[in-house]
């Protein structure tokens, strides 16, 4: 059976029990590796932030497979918003989409009104995305105040055994972080 993506079927299984469970995973993702769980588990999403020494009010990027996957976020925006934010995926872009009817907990968005989104072309980011059915949160993989993980042997040395599964695979090409552009001013923010 032909795969679009570098993983296995029991890699794949593995990562979306994982995230089922509650688990945290690290991930390969366009230019650092990335923590992930799902965004709707509190207890997952407080171990990132645990684990990372970073403040929830910060808030965190959630990353999708497909631009239906964070449908239900652009269906409150207007026309022109949606087109702007669409404009951008998939790609190495995130946009800051006002979480308007706040359908994203307080945990991922942290102190802001808006979440900020990707519709991610890399392979092993679709493909996890793709088999939990929905957006995952993605934060670099790393302590507050060091480097993000390029290396998965980074991956272990910063977490090692903390981490429920770690998915084998190759960063994107990208050598910075994506570009945050703010949908609503239109102000690219990083």
């Amino acid at each position: 059976m032909a795969h679009s993506h570098p993983l296995s079927d029991w890699q794949l299984h593995c990562a979306r029990r994982t995230v089922f469970s509650g688990g945290v995973i690290a991930y390969p993702t366009e230019a650092v590796w990335g923590l992930g769980c799902d965004p709707w588990d509190q207890e997952a999403v407080e171990r990132i932030l645990e684990l990372k020494q970073r403040p929830v009010e910060k808030g965190m990027i959630l990353v999708a497979s497909s631009v239906d996957q964070i449908r239900f976020l652009l269906d409150p925006l207007t026309r022109s918003m949606q087109a702007e934010a669409e404009r951008h995926w998939p790609g190495p872009v995130t946009c800051l989409l006002p979480d308007i009817e706040r359908q994203i907990p307080g945990w991922v968005r942290g102190q802001h009104s808006s979440i900020a989104v990707r519709v991610s072309e890399h392979p092993v980011v679709r493909a996890l995305c793709e088999a939990t059915g929905m957006p995952l949160v993605s934060t670099s993989c790393n302590p507050a105040g060091r480097q993000p993980a390029r290396h998965i042997w980074q991956v272990r040395g910063y977490f090692g055994d903390q981490l429920d599964w770690i998915v084998p695979g190759a960063l994107g090409g990208n050598r910075k972080p994506s570009r945050i552009i703010d949908i609503v001013s239109g102000q690219q923010l990083r």
